[in-house]
């Protein structure tokens, strides 16, 4: 399923559930007033701890509606998904909501999704993942025998020990070294350290499990979750097999219910929200944030800033110079995958969609060398299909309705550099529609009830990033490093969203907001407590 990340808009202008371990937020002793910029999942997260500490927290974004990356598009008077569509590591929302003294089924209404995804490599060809690990296992018995069975067994065995392992350690920790991780883990589980092989990649560890080449691309897929290649990406994703079979669920009314959830709790506890507001700038006094800029000039003082956007936005100086600091520009080949995304409503015929479906192309290696490193669109993609108006069973809608869907196929983030032509791009639709003809399915229509999202798209959506929706390419052992924490070079900025760490996906994001308001609080308490009294002719620290 996909993993358009949904680290918040950017300024734009451009089993237990054990607890996170992130450190408690306090009450504020002063009402200290916080600027949000971006009103994504991980923005959203901080607005809300914030808020709830007695912060006076604004939430500014040029969007309409909160969400960043999770939005709905207008297909035909259907409101279809056009981001992440998927929600998994609930324990994260769960969290956060009892920190603040709620409970996310109060909030949402969650349905779990018993068939993960169903997965196609032609009419004949098709693997199903559940929720219950068992009837994958039999699943894989059945589609490629009892050997490939065997070893699924074992890979979800690792893949349980690294997600075990990795969640205090990395997830909802503090960003580490490599050497402070590998500390962490050790004191977590000593053995979980040689599970794998840090220099392989994640292609390279599924090839000592499986002999199967489409379970390789199964499982090979995961690393299109944060925007990677699985030739490049680290092993370590394959802790999202064990992430998967602890719960993926389905949200009604669309995966905008998480967002407009969490700012509705915000906003009961103080937080204020400037919708279709563009912050341009973060300004600064005496080497400090002092506040933000909008469009039209207005300045909004602040003690503090969270951005949560994409850190590019910054490191090449869209909101000023000074917030640049510290944040390097990346080079357009370090980027994340983009995606050419389709919203639709239409009628489908043949192939027994679920929620979540995903038709393999015939050569993987092709598909990235297309992407990687000839930078345009795939000639035969691997194509990923959201029925949202299906659950996790075989049930069809109503015989002749329309439905909700959302199609995506990987892209490469060149919105900002080679914008991909017109041509380009249809012919990559009816590549995608042949291939959905080759597995079974029909769409009815003639794709006319459609609203179709390109990098170029993406990237006037979120400026800065070529239409990466990923940050930087989890590519190499070191990428996870790489990432920004959540406190920045300049003080008083803070950031969030799925560009820093820990990395892209809602709760991924969600767990960056966490963070930043966790330092954010550390921080104001520590200028509170060593702040100097006021002299004759001197100035004020805040």
């Amino acid at each position: 399923m996909p993993a358009t990340d949904p680290s918040a808009t950017t300024a734009r202008h451009g089993e237990a559930q054990p607890h996170t371990g992130l450190p408690s937020v306090g009450r504020s002793q002063g009402g200290d007033r916080v600027v949000v910029v971006g009103a994504g999942i991980g923005g959203l997260s901080a607005a809300l701890e914030l808020s709830h500490a007695g912060f006076d927290v604004l939430v500014v974004d040029q969007a309409d509606q909160p969400g960043g990356k999770i939005r709905q598009l207008d297909v035909e008077g259907l409101a279809v998904d056009a981001g992440p569509t998927v929600l998994t590591m609930r324990w994260v929302f769960d969290d956060l909501l009892a920190t603040v003294g709620a409970r996310l089924e109060d909030e949402v209404s969650l349905s779990p999704l018993s068939i993960i995804a169903r997965h196609a490599w032609s009419e004949s060809e098709r693997l199903d993942l559940h929720a219950d690990k068992t009837a994958t296992i039999d699943a894989i018995g059945a589609f490629a025998g009892p050997a490939e069975a065997r070893a699924y067994e074992a890979f979800a065995r690792t893949a349980q020990r690294l997600e075990a392992s990795l969640r205090p350690t990395f997830m909802a920790a503090d960003r580490p070294s490599m050497m402070g991780l590998a500390a962490r883990m050790a004191a977590v589980d000593p053995g979980s350290l040689f599970l794998i092989n840090p220099q392989a990649s994640l292609w390279q560890t599924l090839k000592g499990y499986f002999s199967d080449p489409r379970l390789l691309q199964l499982f090979g897929r995961y690393a299109t979750y944060c925007g990677a290649s699985p030739y490049s990406a680290p092993a370590t994703l394959m802790l999202i097999a064990h992430v998967e079979t602890q719960g993926v669920y389905a949200l009604s009314g669309g995966m905008t219910a998480l967002p407009a959830a969490l700012a509705r709790l915000a906003a009961a506890r103080g937080a204020a929200f400037r919708m279709a507001s563009t912050v341009t700038a973060i300004t600064t006094t005496a080497g400090r944030v002092s506040g933000v800029r909008l469009a039209d000039g207005e300045a909004i003082a602040a003690d503090a800033v969270v951005f949560n956007g994409d850190e590019q936005a910054l490191a090449t100086g869209l909101l000023g110079p000074e917030a640049s600091v510290g944040l390097t520009a990346l080079s357009p080949r370090l980027r994340s995958l983009s995606a050419l995304a389709v919203c639709l409503a239409e009628r489908f015929d043949g192939f027994p969609l679920v929620r979540h479906n995903v038709f393999f192309s015939s050569n993987y290696t092709a598909e990235f060398n297309d992407i990687a490193r000839l930078r345009r669109l795939p000639r035969e993609p691997t194509v990923y299909l959201c029925a949202q108006d299906r659950g996790g069973t075989d049930l069809a809608p109503a015989p002749n309705a329309h439905e909700r869907a959302l199609i995506l196929v990987n892209a490469p983030a060149v919105g900002d550099t080679t914008p991909l032509p017109h041509e380009e791009i249809d012919r990559c639709w009816q590549a995608t529609r042949a291939l959905l003809n080759r597995c079974g399915l029909r769409i009815d229509g003639h794709g006319s009830a459609r609203r179709m999202t390109s990098p170029a798209d993406f990237h006037r959506l979120f400026p800065a990033t070529g239409g990466a929706l990923y940050g930087r390419a989890s590519h190499g052992s070191l990428s996870a490093f790489q990432r920004p924490g959540s406190r920045s070079s300049l003080p008083g900025l803070y950031l969030a969203g799925g560009s820093v760490h820990p990395g892209p996906g809602v709760p991924m994001a969600a767990l960056s907001g966490r963070q930043a308001a966790a330092s954010l609080v550390q921080d104001r308490a520590s200028i509170r407590t060593f702040r100097p009294a006021a002299t004759s002719g001197g100035t004020s620290t805040r």
